[in-house]
């Protein structure tokens, strides 16, 4: 259940019960031809739908994340590694205030990893609760299909297009594209990855059939909600 369908009232009752939370993490960037919201369009859904059986509370997708390396691209935007440290801490203290112990962060994007950290550190000083990072995509059984279905895969690629990423009336080129060289694309900056990626696909197809991109939607629900369910031992 998202928590804005919730009211305050709502959530005191629910904390009587239980103490666990979902915080869905994505960002604002190129995707090539999708959607610049896809990693906040597909972590607060995996989050929602794999929450929802079970009547954990899913907060607002965090939809700003580091991005340093799109900066070139109109549309992108970056938060600086230590405010984004601190909304994370913020985001824990809050929570904590009002009870809450067990929080799962859904995350949709690779560069939020120090985010990671950043709840690490906090979790020092509270020894009463745990938190779950959860980067959905490449989890073992979810990137196991995504593997099983074309090796050839990355941002802004096949893996994340989805009828609910992609847009009204842009069509997508149909060839597989080279994949960039990434250990190059690590050592230039924004005005250079953009050189180097043009179009912002790192390499593969650019769409596969709604059929395979269900099936990985069915293991990355499933994954997600056996980490919701599972393993928050004290």
């Amino acid at each position: 259940m998202k928590i804005s369908e919730m009211n305050w009232f709502q959530v005191e009752r629910y904390l009587t019960s239980d103490d666990r939370a979902i915080v869905p993490l994505g960002s604002t960037e190129q995707h090539a031809y999708l959607s610049n919201s896809v990693d906040s369009i597909l972590a607060e859904k995996v989050a929602v739908e794999a929450a929802e059986p079970l009547g954990v509370p899913v907060f607002p997708v965090l939809a700003f994340g580091i991005t340093p390396y799109f900066a070139n691209y109109p549309g992108s935007i970056s938060l600086r590694m230590d405010t984004y440290a601190r909304i994370i801490t913020d985001v824990l203290d809050s929570l904590a205030t009002t009870g809450f112990r067990r929080i799962l962060f859904v995350n949709g994007h690779g560069g939020n990893s120090p985010g990671q950290t950043a709840a690490l550190e906090w979790l020092n000083g509270h020894a009463d609760c745990r938190i779950r990072w959860h980067n959905w995509w490449s989890a073992p059984q979810t990137m196991g299909k995504v593997q099983a279905i074309d090796p050839v895969a990355s941002h802004a690629s096949w893996m994340e297009n989805f009828p609910w990423t992609r847009l009204p009336n842009i069509g997508m080129p149909s060839e597989q594209k080279p994949m960039a060289d990434l250990d190059k694309l690590k050592t230039v900056g924004s005005e250079g990855a953009k050189a180097m990626l043009g179009d912002g696909n790192f390499g593969g197809y650019y769409q596969r059939p709604d059929d395979e991109m269900a099936a990985i939607w069915d293991m990355a629900i499933a994954e997600t909600r056996g980490l919701i369910e599972d393993g928050w031992a004290k």
